[in-house]
């Protein structure tokens, strides 16, 4: 049976969806974008920032199911333009050092007009 996971401190899913679902030993997360969940709105507006954003709240849905960056096993990332590919890797690259199996694609668009999203698959 999966388990569902909320967190208030990451943003509430926007539509009829869960932030994050446990079962049979690892978590797999909704993808996450760059909404902070203390507004509820897209504050930046670069692709710096808005990485930054999505790797919080990826840090807090995982700690929320009893999970870790370093216990992610596949991760898939959404980017609006594949120009930022070099700035959202560095970032990406400094949460998720273990090296998870990764795809990165680039896509017409995101929800809220965002410029990344990405989710996870982790152990528990």
């Amino acid at each position: 049976m999966a388990n569902y996971v909320h967190t208030d401190a990451a943003p509430a899913a926007i539509g009829p969806y869960s932030q994050a679902m446990v079962t049979g030993g690892l978590v797999f997360t909704s993808g996450q974008i760059a909404i902070d969940p203390a507004t509820g709105n897209v504050e930046a507006t670069d692709i710096v920032g808005q990485t930054e954003q999505v790797m919080k709240n990826l840090g807090a849905v995982l700690a929320a199911a009893g999970s870790s960056y370093d216990k992610a096993v596949k991760t898939t990332c959404f980017l609006a333009d594949m120009a930022d590919f070099a700035a959202f890797n560095e970032i990406y690259g400094r949460y998720f050092s273990s090296k998870p199996a990764r795809s990165c694609v680039a896509v017409k668009t995101l929800p809220k007009n965002v410029l990344c999203e990405v989710e996870v698959i982790a152990e528990i």
